[in-house]
C-alpha cells in the first residue's frame, strides 16, 4: 500500500540479508523504519509489537528463522534452529500463524535431526526463499480476499443507490496487519478503488488503539473516508440503522468457524445479530487452526500486562509525544488481548478461496488439506 504516494510493504529483506520493519509502535506520529538483523531483533519485536496482526506476525517470524539460519553453527545447526523455533513461538500465543509459519519453515528445510550439516550454504539460501515465499503468499492472498469480498460490498451498494456503504471495523486488519493489502480492509480498499462509495467506523480498539492508531492513519493514506468512534458506539449505530456491514479480521480460527480476533469483537458480533447487521470475518487460511474445534474453550488468550490499560500515548498540543496515567496511582487492571466470537454469530468467512459459512463441513470442503491434518 502507499504511505505518502511511495508504495510500502510492511516486511522485507534488505540487500544486507537483514529485516526491514514499519515500527508500529511509532504510528500515528511518526513513520519510521526499522532494521532486524538477529532472531532476538525478531524476538523482541513480535513480542513489543513493533509489528502485530496475524498475517504480518508469521512473515516475520519466516524471516526469523531465515535469520536464525543465518546465525546457526554449521556443526549444530538442527539444534540452533530448533531453539531458535521454540524462542519466536513463545512470543504471542493467540494468533495460529506464528507457530505455523516456523513449522512450515522447518518442514521446508529438512532438518529435524541433531546432525551438523555440511551444505550450509543451500540451507540458507533455502531458508531466504522459503521466508520471502510466505511474505509474497501472504500479500497475494490477502489481494484475492479483497476480490471475493468486493461484491458482498458492491451489492449492497446497489441497494443505496449511490450512499456510501457504512462499514463498521475493529481493531486493524488493514495491510498493516499483514504484509500487503490487509484482510478485513481489504475488500475496502477494492471497493474504494473501483469506484464504490464506501465508509469506515473506526472503533478506537482501547487498550492499545489499533483503531485509532493504525486503521485510521492507513485509511487516511489511501484517502477512505472515515470516523473513528469509541468502542462502546458500535451498538448504537447499528441500532439506527448507520451500519450496513462489519468486518472484522483474525488471529484464529478453527475447524467449525470459531473466530479469536481482538477484545471486544465478540460484543460487536452480538450486536450485529440483534440487528441484523451482516457480520463476516476476513482471514487468509494461514490463520486456520484445524487442530482445534470449541474456540471458546480451546484457543489460548493472550493475557498482556496491566500497563496498557492504564497508560496511554498520545501527543500534546505543543507536539509532543507523551505516556500518561489515567487511573488512579494504585488501581490494579487485568488486560486479555483477545475474545473468541462462536461460529453461530458468524455471518460468512472471507478468505483467499471465495467466502462460505463458518461451518466445519463447509470449511472442510474448502480447505481439504487442513481437514485432513
Amino acid at each position: 500500500m502507499n504511505v505518502n504516494g511511495k508504495h510500502y510493504r510492511t516486511i522485507w529483506l534488505n540487500d544486507d540479508g537483514s529485516v526491514r520493519i514499519i515500527n508500529q509502535v511509532a504510528l500515528p506520529h511518526c513513520f519510521e523504519l526499522l532494521d532486524l538483523h538477529t532472531v532476538e531483533d525478531v524476538r523482541r519485536a513480535i513480542k513489543d509489537m513493533y509489528v502485530r496482526g496475524a498475517g504480518l506476525i508469521g512473515a516475520c517470524a519466516a524471516f526469523g528463522m531465515y535469520l536464525a539460519a543465518l546465525e546457526a553453527q554449521p556443526a549444530f545447526f538442527a539444534q540452533d534452529l530448533a531453539a531458535a523455533a521454540r524462542l519466536l513461538k513463545s512470543t504471542r500465543p493467540t494468533a495460529s500463524n506464528l507457530a505455523w509459519a516456523i513449522d512450515r519453515m522447518l518442514l521446508s528445510l529438512g532438518v529435524n535431526d541433531n546432525s551438523g550439516v555440511r551444505d550450509i550454504e543451500r540451507l540458507r539460501a533455502t531458508a531466504r526463499a522459503i521466508a520471502q515465499h510466505i511474505a509474497d503468499e501472504d500479500a497475494d492472498a490477502c489481494k484475492r480476499i479483497g476480490e471475493h469480498g468486493l461484491p458482498l460490498i458492491k451489492a449492497i451498494a446497489a441497494r443505496k443507490n449511490g450512499a456510501p456503504v457504512n462499514i463498521l471495523t475493529h481493531c486493524n486488519a488493514g495491510w498493516l496487519a499483514f504484509v500487503d493489502y490487509g484482510s478485513a480492509l481489504s475488500p475496502v480498499y477494492a471497493a474504494f478503488d473501483s469506484g464504490v462509495a464506501v465508509h469506515v467506523w473506526v472503533d478506537e480498539t482501547r487498550p492499545r488503539n489499533q483503531g485509532a492508531s493504525l486503521t485510521a492513519w492507513e485509511l487516511g493514506q489511501h484517502g477512505v473516508p472515515h470516523d473513528l468512534i469509541v468502542d462502546n458506539a458500535g451498538g448504537y449505530l447499528m441500532q439506527h440503522n448507520m451500519v450496513d456491514l462489519v468486518i472484522t479480521g483474525a488471529d484464529r480460527v478453527t475447524r467449525r468457524g470459531d473466530v479469536a480476533n481482538k477484545i471486544g469483537t465478540y460484543l460487536k458480533a452480538i450486536a450485529a445479530k440483534e440487528n441484523k447487521v451482516p457480520f463476516y470475518v476476513a482471514l487468509p487460511s494461514s490463520t486456520l487452526d484445524f487442530a482445534m474445534d470449541d474456540g471458546v474453550a480451546e484457543i489460548p488468550i493472550e493475557e498482556r500486562g496491566g500497563d496498557e490499560v492504564c497508560y496511554i500515548i498520545g501527543k500534546t498540543a505543543g507536539g509532543a509525544i507523551e505516556t500518561v496515567r489515567i487511573c488512579p496511582d494504585a488501581t490494579p487492571a487485568r488486560n486479555w488481548g483477545f475474545d473468541v466470537t462462536p461460529a453461530r454469530y458468524i455471518t460468512g468467512l472471507i478468505s483467499e478461496r471465495g467466502v462460505c459459512a463458518a461451518d466445519a463441513t463447509v470449511l472442510a470442503a474448502l480447505y481439504p488439506e487442513y481437514a485432513k491434518c
